[in-house]
């Protein structure tokens, strides 16, 4: 239940900071207003991690960020290489299908008695 109420309180400080945005002054500076928000998200964000589920999902955002690490991703040459296969394969891939598209309608219109 209290992490509920943890969860409540972190969304209504969010609500507020946006309402802040909005019922500030217009002649305030955009700076305070945007502060506004920010503040409501980042006093959400720490109540919201004094919950079960806060720290469940930070635990979470910390693994992701180590799988991530763990990525080798491919060199220039490998991407530019599978790129040059992909564009190649679309080509043929479109070619492939006008023909077939062409035949079908030549052989429909020839077996509708409409060939010209």
């Amino acid at each position: 239940m209290a992490d509920k109420i943890k969860l409540a309180v972190a969304f209504l400080m969010v609500a507020l900071g946006i309402a802040g945005f909005y019922l500030l002054p217009g002649d305030s500076p955009r700076v305070v207003r945007v502060l506004s928000v920010l503040g409501g998200v980042a006093v959400a964000a720490g109540v919201a991690y004094l919950s079960a589920p806060g720290k469940a999902f930070y635990a979470f955002s910390q693994e992701s960020v180590a799988e991530a690490r763990k990525v080798v991703w491919p060199t220039r040459k490998e991407t530019l290489q599978m790129t040059g296969i992909v564009v190649l394969f679309v080509l043929v891939m479109a070619i492939f299908l006008w023909l077939v598209d062409g035949s079908l309608f030549w052989l429909v219109k020839l077996v509708m008695g409409r060939s010209e």
